[in-house]
């Protein structure tokens, strides 16, 4: 019985950002020494979630913010406390941790059966952070419609001829706005997702390392979770009428997901180009790759292999404007879809250790 499922997904930016606080994120590659673009692991993974609550019709898990007021009455940060309830998708697939100040409460922590890798370059010389641009936000074609207001060192606003004179001199538009330091990623780019099976719908309930509550472990038996065993011991297992219902959703959310915190004026649909499925992580490896130009270092060519034996390879119609293939078809992601539901669903989750 195989217990991990892996996921690789190429697909293709354009002119966008992944993120949008300090602009695009970035990273160096030490062997061609080009900056390169990313969407971090953590940013992939809130996706993957929130698309996995929007498929299933769900509330997203509460979260508890710990703020602390110290002796000169101001506020600090403090602890961010997770509920750790399984009956949330989203805490069942995401994990949780929850550690309070002082330790006078267990620290309770559930790892995430989901391994999810940050949405990279499928090679450095396929991607680019193109060179910073400047914007600007204006409308000086109309200069009556909107106000200005200028204040001085000491807060107080300037009168219209105060600020006359201070212009004086100067070629500064005050209904112009400069907005610096705007990277684009543009390229192709791609993701993995590790899932264990083993874990997928199970609660671990080791009294030494307590992934539930005592109070939390009745709960959940008196809602139907079933007494198990994995391969790390005793555990908890999620029904079988709710692993039905979350195994779809999920499957969904993992080729589905888009990026939420990309700016409306930089958007880019990111289109999936081609998705690879195995329970061996070489295979898939193999199967969405890039190679060297043999004639020129400085270049690669992207490459959907669709014969590798021990992978299933899902190409769209949208790849084949790009990388040459011959398998592509318009329901391509719906096929990979049912790919993951029937791995995830032919596990036996009651039944895994003899």
């Amino acid at each position: 019985m195989n217990s991990f499922v892996y996921l690789k997904v190429l697909r293709r930016a354009d002119h966008t950002v992944f993120v949008v606080q300090d602009g695009q994120k970035t990273y160096r590659d030490p062997y061609f020494g080009r900056s390169l673009p990313y969407s971090s692991g953590q940013q992939v993974k809130r996706s993957m979630l929130e698309e996995l609550n929007a498929k299933l019709g769900e509330e997203q898990s509460p979260t508890t913010f710990v703020f602390n007021v110290n002796d000169r009455q101001q506020l600090g940060e403090g602890e961010v406390l997770s509920i750790c309830d399984p009956t949330y998708a989203d805490q069942l697939l995401g994990g949780w941790m929850s550690a309070q100040q002082g330790g006078e409460s267990r620290t309770i922590k559930r790892r995430s059966p989901l391994s999810i890798s940050a949405m990279r370059p499928l090679h450095p010389l396929l991607a680019t952070a193109q060179d910073r641009e400047n914007l600007t936000f204006d409308r000086s074609d109309k200069p009556h419609l909107h106000k200005v207001v200028v204040r001085n060192a000491s807060g107080q606003v300037l009168t219209d001829k105060e600020v006359e004179n201070f212009l004086v001199g100067t070629d500064r538009s005050l209904r112009r706005k400069w907005i610096p330091d705007n990277r684009r990623a543009t390229g192709f780019f791609v993701y993995d997702v590790a899932i264990d099976l083993r874990t997928l719908f199970s609660v671990s309930m080791n009294p030494f390392e307590p992934e539930v509550s005592k109070a939390t472990i009745e709960r959940l038996k008196e809602a139907g979770w079933i007494e198990g065993k994995n391969a790390f011991g005793p555990c908890l297992i999620c029904p079988k009428e709710r692993r039905e219902k979350i195994i779809p959703a999920l499957a969904h959310a993992l080729v589905n997901w888009r990026i939420t915190t990309n700016q409306a004026r930089t958007y880019s649909p990111q289109e999936t180009l081609a998705v690879a499925i195995s329970d061996n992580a070489n295979r898939i490896a193999g199967a969405i790759r890039a190679k060297l130009m043999e004639e020129d270092e400085n270049k690669a060519k992207p490459i959907v292999d669709e014969t590798i034996p021990g992978a299933d390879v899902f190409v769209t119609l949208a790849c084949a404007a790009y990388i040459p293939v011959h398998s592509e078809t318009f329901d391509a992601l719906e096929k990979a879809e049912e790919k993951l539901v029937e791995m995830m669903t032919a596990f036996d989750y009651e039944n895994q250790v003899k």
